[in-house]
């Protein structure tokens, strides 16, 4: 069983270039080992058993019954979940409908899961992909093993001097880079809220309703519980198949099918459901985070104070008052990747060279255009 998850761990490794938030990380990293997982737990038939396993007469071959069941989905009745099982019903959902066809519940979704885990999972990498394409590697490009406190003071001087020249030269031009970085965030938050959106509809709107439902069935006494999963998940149906008999009359053949992925299948979806829940509540925080940060330059300055104590407060005040969201966003985002007394003097000499040029002018095209 290692071996089928092996392929997973590439998805959980820790890179030491942090190039975004640790939220943003939980979508693309955590989700999508988890989906994954669960696309390949409900196709690996050693370790489940078979999806479907109906009782049958002789007159049926099993493999023939089976195949058609699973193909063809199978049903409960409704008016059947309430009532007793072993006394008034064989088992919650499973009685004899009298030819009321309006009492059915279908049940067609089992054979699609692990194509629908596995296309969440494309869902939720999607903006770490974006991100990734547009961010075109220039936090490890503007790195220069800076990260590496250890290295000779010419190479760590020659270094710092490449660094703070790329920011002075293209200060105040880095606003679009964060706001694809921001754009990336938003839609990981639609994606997370939109699949649980199509969660309820692929269950026929009921899963909000059985969220609710499990919730007050964990509170509610051991002896009057009324599992709610079983009106999603259902471990028994009916499956009715048509055949020619010997005299050429169509026959029906009614019976009872178990289905025991449908154990694994609800213990997935309970479990993502209350994920998803939480992954939407955290990815909302730091969308509304961002939205403060982009119209607050006192919030910057006191975020670059809390994170990194050992720049002034004077340096830093200078460099936000001077500065975009854009450099501020680059700024903070190299302050995470390189080593903390490097950066605070990257931010000193940055912030020295802001004050005796009260009119920043980059060179060229560009600052050109900044003047106009």
């Amino acid at each position: 069983m290692l071996d089928i998850f092996r392929g997973l761990k590439n998805l959980i490794k820790v890179s030491h270039i942090n190039i975004d938030s640790p939220v943003f990380r939980l979508h693309y990293s955590v989700t999508v080992m988890l989906l994954m997982a669960f696309s390949l737990i409900v196709t690996t038939r050693q370790y489940v058993g078979n999806p479907i396993d109906c009782v049958h007469t002789k007159d049926i071959p099993e493999d023939v019954l089976n195949t058609y069941c699973w193909i063809h989905s199978t049903y409960t009745l409704r008016s059947y979940f309430r009532k007793k099982q072993g006394s008034e019903a064989a088992y919650p959902g499973i009685g004899n409908s009298e030819g009321k066809t309006t009492d059915r519940k279908e049940y067609k979704y089992y054979q699609w899961v692990c194509f629908c885990l596995f296309f969440q999972a494309i869902l939720f990498y999607t903006p770490r992909w974006l991100w990734k394409s547009w961010e075109g590697g220039k936090i490890h490009a503007l790195m220069m093993d800076l990260d590496i406190g250890i290295c000779s003071e010419i190479e760590k001087k020659q270094k710092k001097k490449l660094l703070i020249d790329y920011l002075w030269d293209n200060l105040r031009y880095h606003n679009w880079w964060a706001y694809r970085y921001f754009l990336c965030e938003l839609l990981a938050l639609i994606n997370v809220i939109g699949q649980m959106f199509l969660m309820n509809k692929f269950f026929d709107g009921e899963f909000l309703k059985f969220g609710i439902e499990v919730i007050a069935h964990m509170q509610e006494d051991q002896e009057d519980r009324v599992d709610p999963m079983i009106y999603i998940f259902p471990r028994m149906t009916k499956c009715t198949f048509y055949k020619y008999g010997s005299g050429g009359e169509v026959e029906k053949h009614d019976a009872m099918c178990i289905l025991p992925l449908n154990v694994v299948n609800e213990k997935i979806y309970i479990f993502l459901w209350f994920w998803f829940i939480i992954l939407t509540i955290l990815t909302a925080l730091t969308v509304m985070y961002r939205i403060v940060i982009i119209f607050s330059p006192r919030m910057r300055v006191y975020l670059l104070r809390l994170r990194f104590r050992l720049v002034r407060r004077d340096a830093i005040e200078t460099i936000v008052r001077r500065s975009k969201m854009g450099d501020w966003f680059l700024l903070y985002m190299l302050g995470e990747n390189i080593d903390t007394l490097i950066f605070r003097d990257i931010m000193q000499d940055l912030s020295t060279r802001l004050g005796h040029n009260q009119h920043h002018r980059v060179p060229g095209i560009k600052g050109e255009i900044q003047d106009a």
